[in-house]
């Protein structure tokens, strides 16, 4: 089964993907999340997985743009701990380095590692390809910062594991099927709907009391600007229950009496976030 990724082999997007299914799958990057969306929706490969926020430094505002706008459907959610490991040549070691290539993200999480050890930050596209780059134009001085797939993908060596300064630094990853081809058989008890409220004074608590009433539990809301509608805005929601659940049936049948444009997102098993020792690891 091919399964489509954001970035290039190695990636932390790649190493949730396999993490995810724990199964025998061919994974397939591509270089951005359109034409991540563009093989979903072509049929060319049977799932995408993508970063929908981050722990730090919050939501992949592009992807939850396409999920919105495109005819896909969340399937699965996944919480992965992302753990930045220094990556260097064979014959290097951590006293030759002077430089550190990696995406402006990475080096920015690595800061202290850096400063204590007198070593350039060299900002490269992604972390994963500073990776690849490394490998195609060795260097003693030069150490990239990424995954451990990363090391294996591209034949480097560990210099240093763990050298991020916040240990829990935790992404959080959509499985995404096409709008029609829904799996069978999957976990539902968490959804994902977005919705715009119309122009009037307390629209928004109007729509928000709907889930109240159902006594359904929101574990996330935030707000996007509307592209096409300058100042206007779309609100993601997250809740634990299900789609065919009775009580989500009736709340969405009154949320499109106080709201319009009401788009269910996706329902699936909810992911369990990693803590202490279990960092990483498949619900």
């Amino acid at each position: 089964m091919k399964v489509a990724f954001q970035g290039e082999k190695g990636a932390y997007s790649e190493e949730a993907t396999i993490n995810y299914f724990n199964e025998e799958i061919e994974t397939v990057g591509l270089p951005t999340s359109e034409q991540v969306f563009e093989a979903l929706l072509n049929q060319q490969v049977a799932l995408a997985v993508l970063p929908m926020e981050n722990s730090i430094v919050g939501n992949v505002s592009i992807n939850l743009d396409l999920l919105y706008s495109e005819k896909v459907f969340a399937v699965g959610e996944y919480y992965h701990s992302i753990h930045h490991h220094f990556l260097g040549v064979e014959e290097s070691d951590l006293s030759t380095i002077k430089r550190a290539i990696s995406h402006p993200i990475a080096l920015a999480q690595c800061r202290n590692f850096l400063i204590q050890n007198n070593i350039q930050s060299i900002a490269e596209y992604d972390t994963a390809g500073a990776a690849k780059i490394l490998s195609e134009r060795p260097d003693l001085n030069t150490a990239a910062i990424g995954s451990k797939l990363c090391a294996k993908t591209y034949g480097l060596k560990i210099l240093s594991d763990n050298i991020q300064k916040s240990k829990t630094n935790i992404t959080r990853f959509l499985v995404l099927s096409r709008e029609n081809e829904i799996p069978e058989g999957i976990i539902q008890n968490k959804t994902s709907v977005a919705f715009s409220a119309h122009h009037h004074p307390g629209a928004l608590l109007d729509c928000l009391q709907v889930f109240k009433e159902f006594d359904i539990n929101l574990t996330k809301l935030q707000s996007r600007p509307i592209v096409t509608n300058p100042f206007e805005y779309v609100f993601f929601v997250d809740f634990l229950n299900g789609i065919m659940d009775p009580k989500t049936i009736n709340c969405l049948k009154e949320l499109n009496r106080g709201a319009h444009h009401v788009k269910v997102l996706g329902s699936y098993a909810e992911g369990v976030k990693p803590i202490s020792e279990n960092l990483g690891q498949r619900p």
